[in-house]
């Protein structure tokens, strides 16, 4: 065991434990006041368990208040009194030596009641008597003698004073007229056959403890001594004092109970509480750095065994970081002034500071492992301590962190915060120690709001570099009504240079933070979609590029509305995740290229309603816009969109948690859905003109039946993939929005389909790439193939005819 009562070379401070009535000689020892003595031979006392016995002046030293007078005893001291029949002239009831002996015969309290004479003043010579008897002549006592010439009054002889008395050491000698009495002191009673007041009466003492004559509190033990009793308290005890001598009250050293999880039924524990209250209860404050020492390697003890708790792990790290702060603030009572500091062999550290309670410097209290500073003033609080002392402790324990391992991190106060840094709400915390749990304590049990920060710093067990959506934090625990807990941070904080500031006091531990601000079942989602939706778009690029029958300028729009979907969500799976947390020069970049790519797909999703305009409304008034135009306008007008708005506010792209438009920056978003808005709306008023003009179309006389029927299935599927295209990306429009998280999965949903909706819609159904597409597959089987046949069954005949190829297709 590692101990410091002090400092190393010479040892300094005082022992708290002295007993009542005695003072500090030195830190290990205490000497009785004057007036007390102790039962060791030099007067010293070592041992808390002795104790300072008053001395009886009285009967140790005789004459001390001089004639007429007896001595009484008193606590440390003694005072005297005039005997009955006598009165100081000041009028005073008692006197302290025997200088200030003033004892006269009182006139009105006659000093004889078994003679019937009282002394009278030099001018009276009858003595009328105590009964009233008629007036006689004076008379001599054989004990008395006359007094001067001219008096008739006799003159006693005061045989206590002269020392002419018989009586017993036990008894007090009072004198009267014509002789003395031997009566028992107080406290003492005339011993068996011995009578009370004759000059061979013998006392003994009289035992107050034991014939229940004591007036000693419950909470006390009653002590007899020659002539009196003390109240003393038990061992470890802490005394009270009150306004009357022998009236102390005591109070027991206040322990928890130390049943840890009664209802978990674990055999460690129920071992553990056992000998932990079997070490308090035989507890002896002359012992207290070895009990310290016993307690802390008990808990080491439990916490290196299996405990059988189950899921309950956190109510019993609660419990166990309570009852031990409330044990060692109890123990710390009974330790010298000054520093002490233990280490476990499982490298359990505590480190104590015991001063004076009215004591204003900053103190520092330290160990290995664990530094605190503070204004000592707040380690007693508003209440003052029962010994004038008070007590700042620190326990570092590196064993608990396995109760606390899948704890939590409160984040009310912080989630505020935290969705500002990151852009994003967040999902989850992933707590790492890096420090022991150190539990800190004062004598102030009121520690939720101090009057001054407390400091602190403590030693890392690891060290780790910082890495994207990680933080250092000095946290504390924070019990539940239900007996668990989680880890908090307000109130606390921590500066660059490692050191915390709380405004309360608990447990602490530095922990690493890590945040997942992403849903994993969305990320998940997200992943497996995009990958299915980038197959189906390079299926459909293959397609438009390779089928010859379906070359057309409506197939190069939709080539390239592909091949801007397919870029987009390559940039997206690769590069939308900003890992390093820092909005770079790469994170920009890639949200320019995710803004370019989707702001072009919708801008051939434009020219696709334009075809069709063409197609429609003006179908005998040329064919549209050349394909030079068409990749002016679909690549053109993005860039100039992304130029424009990289030169007003490049700080709008990126952020945080995504490499994409920061919505946080106002009105930035609108570089994006402004023109989407746009494009959407313009499309569907094309689309609600087309199918009007159709609709008039369809009701002429004549109508050209194959044309109409081409241009209703070209409607069709461009209304449908508006409305594909154009909710994904409204709903899109608002993904990063932090409280967005049902849109999120709405929009991951709808972007797995995109891909999936447009190889259906644009490829699978058009019959002249399904021919394709079986030519394709009979050359790879070897099979020969036909063109494409139909067959027709009825009633016992089958017919076969041979379509044209200019017959084919939607």
């Amino acid at each position: 065991m590692k101990h410091c009562w002090g400092p190393v070379s010479v040892p300094t401070g005082c022992a708290r434990w002295c007993p009542p009535n005695s003072e500090c000689e030195s830190n290990r020892s205490c000497k009785c006041k004057p007036g007390f003595n102790s039962s060791s031979p030099d007067g010293l006392i070592t041992n808390p368990a002795q104790s300072c016995e008053d001395i009886n002046e009285c009967i140790q030293t005789d004459n001390l208040c001089g004639p007429y007078a007896m001595c009484m005893n008193s606590e440390g001291s003694y005072y005297c009194v005039c005997n009955l029949g006598y009165k100081l002239l000041s009028g005073a009831e008692s006197f302290t030596n025997k200088s200030e002996n003033t004892c006269q015969v009182s006139v009105l309290f006659p000093a004889s009641v078994d003679t019937g004479m009282i002394p009278v003043p030099s001018s009276i010579h009858t003595v009328p008597t105590a009964r009233k008897l008629p007036e006689q002549p004076t008379t001599v006592h054989p004990r008395t003698q006359l007094g001067d010439s001219g008096e008739r009054t006799p003159k006693d002889v005061n045989e206590c004073t002269s020392g002419q008395n018989q009586c017993h050491q036990s008894t007090h000698c009072i004198n009267k007229m014509g002789g003395y009495s031997c009566i028992c002191r107080r406290g003492w009673k005339p011993a068996p056959g011995s009578p009370n007041g004759p000059v061979n009466t013998v006392c003994e003492d009289v035992d107050e403890c034991s014939s229940g004559q004591h007036q000693c509190h419950s909470s006390a033990i009653c002590k007899n001594i020659p002539g009196s009793y003390k109240c003393r308290c038990p061992p470890g005890w802490i005394a009270i004092p009150r306004d009357k001598p022998n009236n102390t009250v005591c109070q027991e050293p206040h322990f928890p109970t130390w049943t840890l999880l009664p209802t978990a039924h674990s055999q460690a524990l129920l071992s553990f509480s056992v000998e932990v209250q079997n070490l308090l209860r035989d507890f002896n404050p002359a012992t207290v750095n070895y009990t310290i020492q016993k307690l802390i390697e008990a808990v080491d003890k439990l916490l290196e065994m299996p405990m059988d708790i189950g899921t309950q792990t956190q109510q019993v790290a609660t419990q166990l970081l309570s009852n031990l702060e409330q044990s060692l603030r109890t123990l710390a009572q009974f330790l010298p002034k000054g520093p002490f500091t233990y280490k476990s062999p499982s490298n359990t550290e505590l480190a104590l500071m015991v001063k004076e309670q009215d004591n204003k410097d900053v103190t520092t209290v330290h160990h290995s492992q664990a530094w605190m500073q503070l204004d000592w003033a707040v380690t007693a609080g508003a209440k003052s301590s029962e010994n004038g002392y008070s007590v700042a402790g620190i326990l570092s324990s590196p064993n608990i962190q396995k109760l606390l391992a899948n704890t939590s991190l409160n984040l009310e106060q912080k989630r505020d915060t935290l969705e500002d840094l990151y852009g994003s709400p967040v999902q989850s915390v992933t707590l790492t120690f890096l420090s022991n749990i150190n539990a800190i304590f004062l004598t102030n049990t009121d520690t939720e709001k101090l009057a001054s920060d407390v400091t602190f710093k403590f030693n890392l067990t690891s060290v780790k570099s910082l890495k994207a959506r990680e933080e250092l934090m000095c946290a504390y625990w924070k019990s539940h009504d239900n007996g668990s807990g989680s880890w908090a941070t307000d109130g606390c904080s921590m500066n660059d240079t490692g050191f915390c500031h709380c405004n309360h006091l608990t447990s602490f531990a530095v922990l690493m933070a890590q945040y997942h601000v992403q849903d994993p079942r969305l990320e998940l989602i997200t992943k497996v979609g995009l990958l299915l939706s980038l197959v189906c778009l390079l299926l459909c690029i293959l397609t438009f590029l390779l089928v010859k029958p379906i070359q057309s300028s409506r197939t190069m729009v939709h080539l390239h509305l592909c091949i801007c979907l397919f870029l987009g969500s390559v940039i997206f799976l690769v590069g939308v995740e900003n890992e390093g947390g820092e909005v770079g020069l790469r994170c920009r970049l890639v949200a320019m290229l995710l803004h370019f790519c989707f702001l072009a797909a919708f801008c051939w999703m434009a020219l696709e309603g334009v075809e069709l305009y063409f197609l429609v409304v003006r179908v005998f008034q040329g064919q549209g816009l050349s394909t030079w135009h068409r990749c002016l306008v679909g690549y053109g007008v993005p860039l100039l969109i992304v130029a424009i708005s990289a030169a007003a506010r490049m700080d709008g792209y990126g952020h945080a948690t995504y490499c994409w438009l920061d919505f946080r920056k106002q009105g930035f978003l609108w570089s994006f859905s402004g023109p989407v808005a746009f494009i959407i709306f313009c499309n569907a008023a094309i689309f609600v003109i087309t199918v009007w003009k159709l609709t008039k179309k369809f009701s002429e006389i004549n109508p050209n039946m194959k044309k109409l029927r081409k241009a209703r299935v070209l409607t069709i599927t461009a209304i449908a993939q508006l409305l594909v295209l154009g909710c994904t990306w409204g709903f899109g429009l608002f993904l990063f929005n932090p409280h967005s998280t049902w849109l999120s999965y709405i929009f991951t949903l709808l972007n797995c389909l995109q891909g999936l909706f447009l190889y259906v819609t644009l490829c699978l159904l058009n019959k002249k790439v399904r021919e394709e597409y079986w030519k394709w597959a009979c050359m790879v089987t070897g099979n020969k193939y036909t063109e494409f046949t139909s067959s027709t069954t009825g009633t016992g005949t089958s017919q076969t005819r041979t379509l044209r190829p200019s017959e084919s297709g939607m």
